[in-house]
């Protein structure tokens, strides 16, 4: 059985990235790619579907499986090495120590690499390797070799396992290698070996295509250090004195902190918030692909949003409004390279086809192929498991918004357009244009009726108004006429259709009267201020209407009927507006773009008591899932979810410049 969503941790190379559970089991890795099918899959199934499990044998139980209740281990403690992706976890026992290095190398080949060191005593550890590829529908061929190898004290014989099957294929190097179950409808290798204080024992899986050779060892002590100095200096390019200046001046916000606000800044500490801060752009990166510059909005696909409910989702992809706000996110934080990266992730991506851009993409920008349904029993029984993601066929109109107006924000910063760059955001001006009345599905992916969401239609007004601004400040050629017209007409629609005054509110689409968290996002591209009577109406509704006992927020109500949130079993067989049964759980990203919007209005305590209790909801290594089950107090939805670190950096950048640390401390 998988573990608890929130105790898992990431691992990643910036092309794959496996999950590591609290027990040693590596029970998701899809490789080469992100997006490939997974080689280990026990994260949606059993064992079976292919995991790596390395642990103190006296934690396993019969079957193979961890339980840190049984009688032998008394501690287990895990944490990454200082801003990188490189796992400690630390079991003591009765009998001594180990500490378990989990780790992939910054390089050009797919490996895994795992080090099991004793500290004290002797520990006996049990591997067990199951090998699959396809979701666990393909179990490899295994070969053994004996492989001549030479080390400092000479030469000396390894042997390997080589397995493939069609066109994947992965080499195991160790000493000792586990052995073939003899009961062979287990399929696995598996068995013990001891390890005493000062002793070191490592192994690795790497993947290759099965028609290239096996590729050499690797020496890991080299691989160690040069991973650990690679996301080490990446993480320095951060500056929190120069990111909080610049936001500052962007901002023209400096100002002294209030009593109040001195008094919530206490509860998130500045140490605190530069860790957090690191800790989310190590997570991005990593979500991001090295070479397409492409980054997912999750490591994981159809993790289920309500346990045990239908709601699951591949994230494995890119959505462009992530990279929209993960550019402006990078550029903030002093890694211009992954900015440019995104920017021309984001041209390629649309100009796929510029009339009708997508509002999800693959990694390499490419066209979303259709959803295919996999053949595993589901995290924790929760069906059906998907590749793909039909979110590609729906029409969301607000992707030219988030493309112009990021577009327009990195004019403002000085960065030239190119040859390809404006001619392609005309291209989309253009859409937008011939595109004007038509409906779409929103940016929750509703699978209803189509409709104008407000949201969606402000955020086709700001793309015009980026391209308004293009011409009108920046000087550069378009049909400025057409957009203007359309924009104006756009603002007195939004403002006749889009806003009730009868109930003091934005709403979230024409003719409904009910509100949602896309709301929260109408500041943010300049189409109402974040103190205007009408925005603190709209949020005074959010914040009624879609919270939940503990704080979180809710995207949206899925039944007008349903009064009550946290009651899960109220009208759970009756067909919401998003097509599915009862109310989707609370999501982590939409609390935070809350946060952000209350402290943007000087209601810095309240933001502050949000942003705690999404940090109550990441694990002890600062990874934040997509959703969070107020009831059952557990991580739900795809993890760790990129957009969610997005949103929880700009929310600590919000508080910085809300809160004056600059003109408090001059």
């Amino acid at each position: 059985m998988a573990s608890w969503i929130e105790d898992y941790a990431l691992l990643s190379n910036m092309r794959s990235g496996p999950l590591v559970s609290r027990t040693g089991s590596v029970d998701w890795w899809c490789a080469p790619r992100f997006d490939s099918p997974a080689m280990f899959a026990s994260l949606l199934g059993t064992p079976d579907n292919g995991r790596w499990l390395l642990a103190p044998a006296c934690a396993v139980d019969d079957d193979g499986e961890v339980d840190l209740d049984r009688p032998g281990v008394t501690a287990v403690e895990r944490f990454y090495a200082e801003n990188t992706f490189v796992l400690h976890t630390v079991w003591t026992t009765e009998t001594g120590t180990v500490r378990v290095t989990d780790f992939m190398p910054l390089s050009s080949r797919t490996a895994l690499i795992r080090r099991v060191e004793g500290l004290t005593g002797e520990v006996e550890i049990f591997q067990d390797v199951r090998l699959r590829f396809n979701f666990g529908a393909s179990v490899p061929w295994l070969s053994r070799f004996d492989v001549e190898e030479s080390d400092e004290s000479g030469e000396h014989t390894e042997g390997v396992l080589v397995g493939m099957a069609g066109p994947d294929a992965v080499v195991f190097r160790g000493d000792p290698l586990p052995e073939a179950d003899e009961d062979r409808s287990k399929r696995r290798h598996a068995g013990t070996f001891t390890v005493a204080a000062g002793q070191t024992k490592d192994f690795s899986l790497t993947w290759f295509p099965s028609h290239s050779t096996p590729p050499e060892a690797l020496d890991v002590n080299e691989t160690l250090t040069a991973t650990l100095n690679l996301w080490q200096e990446w993480s320095a390019l951060y500056d929190p004195a120069a990111t909080e200046a610049k936001l500052a001046e962007r901002e023209q916000t400096k100002r002294a902190p209030t009593d109040a606000e001195r008094a919530a800044e206490l509860t998130v500490t500045q140490d605190a918030r530069e860790d957090i801060i690191r800790r989310s752009l190590l997570v991005v990166r990593g979500l991001m692909h090295q070479a397409t510059g492409g980054l997912i909005a999750a490591d994981t696909t159809s993790l289920p949003e309500v346990l045990g409910g239908d709601r699951t989702w591949d994230h494995r992809l890119s959505w462009p409004r992530d990279a929209a706000l993960a550019l402006e996110i990078m550029l903030d934080h002093g890694h211009d390279r992954e900015a440019a990266q995104l920017r021309n992730w984001l041209l390629r991506a649309v100009a796929g086809d510029v009339d009708h851009p997508s509002n999800v993409y693959g990694l390499d920008g490419s066209v979303v192929g259709r959803e295919r349904l996999v053949d595993l029993p589901g995290y924790e029984r929760a069906r059906p498991v998907r590749e793909g993601n039909t979110a590609g066929s729906q029409y969301q109109a607000d992707v030219a918004g988030h493309v112009l107006v990021v577009f327009e924000r990195l004019r403002r910063r000085g960065v030239q357009e190119d040859h390809l760059s404006w001619p392609l955001q005309q291209g989309l001006l253009r859409a937008v244009v011939a595109n004007y009345e038509d409906k779409d599905q929103g940016v929750w992916e509703m699978r209803g009726e189509p409709q104008h969401y407000t949201y969606t239609r402000v955020m086709m007004w700001a793309a015009l108004q980026a391209g308004v601004d293009a011409v009108r400040i920046h000087g550069l050629p378009g049909d400025v006429e057409t957009w203007e017209e359309h924009r104006d007409q756009l603002a007195h629609e939004i403002w006749t259709n889009g806003y009730d005054p009868e109930v003091g509110s934005f709403v979230q689409y024409y003719g409904s009267t009910a509100v949602d968290a896309s709301l929260l996002q109408l500041p943010k591209v300049g189409f109402v201020a974040y103190d205007d009577e009408c925005m603190l109406g709209t949020v005074a509704r959010i914040q009624k209407e879609l919270t939940d006992r503990s704080g979180l927020l809710h995207r949206y109500r899925n039944l007008p009927q349903l009064t009550d949130l946290d009651d899960v079993e109220a009208f759970a067989s009756s067909i919401g507006q998003d097509g599915f049964a009862g109310q989707a759980a609370p999501s982590i990203s939409a609390t935070l773009q809350l946060a952000d919007q209350l402290a943007r209005c000087d209601r810095v305590e309240e933001a502050v008591k949000l942003l705690d209790t999404v940090l109550g909801a990441a694990n002890e290594l600062g990874l934040l899932p997509t959703t969070f089950s107020t009831s059952e107090r557990r991580a739900t939805g795809n993890f760790p979810q990129s957009e969610a670190h997005l949103n929880l950096i700009r929310v600590l950048a919000t508080l910085e410049v809300m809160q004056g640390r600059s003109s408090a401390q001059s």
